[in-house]
């Protein structure tokens, strides 16, 4: 895989940040709204190829970024994102 680029989509209800190349995605994010302004996280998932890169810290970024700017507030359901949300207090803010 050559350069790592994030990508969005979303329905309204349910969306993911995710990595795709061709149609392999190799990395996501994946979210469900509760509400207009509330985020649960339900799953993160990498591809055993990207492992090790901090490929999902980089989607969860990319989430608290997108979040920030719509004034959503995030509940991580998701094991890796509660964890990384423990972790990382700079994120902490736009936790529910």
């Amino acid at each position: 895989m050559s350069e790592i680029k994030i990508e969005h989509e979303t329905d309204g209800k349910r969306g993911s940040f995710f990595i795709q190349e061709g149609a392999k995605r190799f990395a996501e994010m994946v979210y469900v709204m509760a509400g207009a302004k509330k985020m649960i996280i339900e799953h993160t998932e990498v591809d055993e190829s990207l492992q090790g890169q901090g490929i999902g810290l980089k989607l969860l970024k990319e989430l608290v970024e997108y979040v920030r700017k719509a004034e959503i507030k995030v509940i991580p359901l998701c094991p890796f994102a509660k964890a990384m949300f423990k972790k990382k207090e700079e994120f902490q803010d736009v936790l529910n």
